[in-house]
């Protein structure tokens, strides 16, 4: 299959809001009015309940581990990578709600699950360690974000892993650009707060 066209389908596939369609049809809540307004699962726990929470995070997940399979099985290692950011880019700037998307923790969690499963056990362990002694999913994120490149080098991964998960890091601390901002200032809603 042409490279291009994985890359496409890889957006697509990206761009399928789960969050946003499991908390209108299951929760019977728009989560772009609730809350954060972030069409993410955090969001969707905040509004709804914890089953409908779980279903968004392991849709958004699944996004990006099939993108970065796709990739792998049909265009190799570069390809992979290429599709695991499309597939993050999908889910931030999805087409179906006016480019309003997601963080794209999950999604890229999905991508690394793949490609890295040992990067993504060690940044699963950073995420709840972080999030149970804070309460701040975002602090979590921000944290694993930061820490994705970092151990790709020290692991020595493939390099086209490696540059995705610089350009999977930058994305992701892009679209958390406003809670850093709130996690300074002492304003961040913590994960137990309910959306109003």
């Amino acid at each position: 299959m042409n490279d291009w066209v994985l890359l496409l389908l890889s957006y697509l596939l990206g761009a399928v809001p789960f969050s946003y369609l499991f908390g209108k049809y299951l929760g019977k809540v728009d989560i772009s009015q609730r809350g954060s307004g972030n069409i993410g699962a955090t969001n969707v726990l905040r509004s709804t309940k914890i089953s409908v929470a779980v279903l968004a995070l392991m849709g958004d997940l699944l996004k990006g581990l099939i993108a970065a399979w796709i990739g792998l099985a049909w265009g190799g290692p570069v390809v992979a990578a290429a599709c695991g950011v499309f597939v993050v880019v999908g889910h931030c700037y999805t087409i179906f709600l006016s480019f309003r998307g997601g963080k794209g923790v999950a999604t890229a969690a999905g991508v690394i699950l793949f490609l890295m499963p040992q990067i993504f056990l060690v940044l699963v362990a950073v995420m709840i360690l972080s999030v149970a002694l804070t309460r701040y999913v975002s602090l979590g994120s921000v944290l694993a974000a930061a820490l994705l490149p970092i151990l790709c080098l020290i692991l020595i991964k493939p390099w086209p892993f490696t540059v995705m998960s610089f350009f999977l890091a930058a994305l992701v601390l892009f679209r958390h650009h406003s809670n850093i901002k709130r996690l300074i200032s002492g304003q961040e809603a913590r994960i137990t707060d309910k959306a109003v």
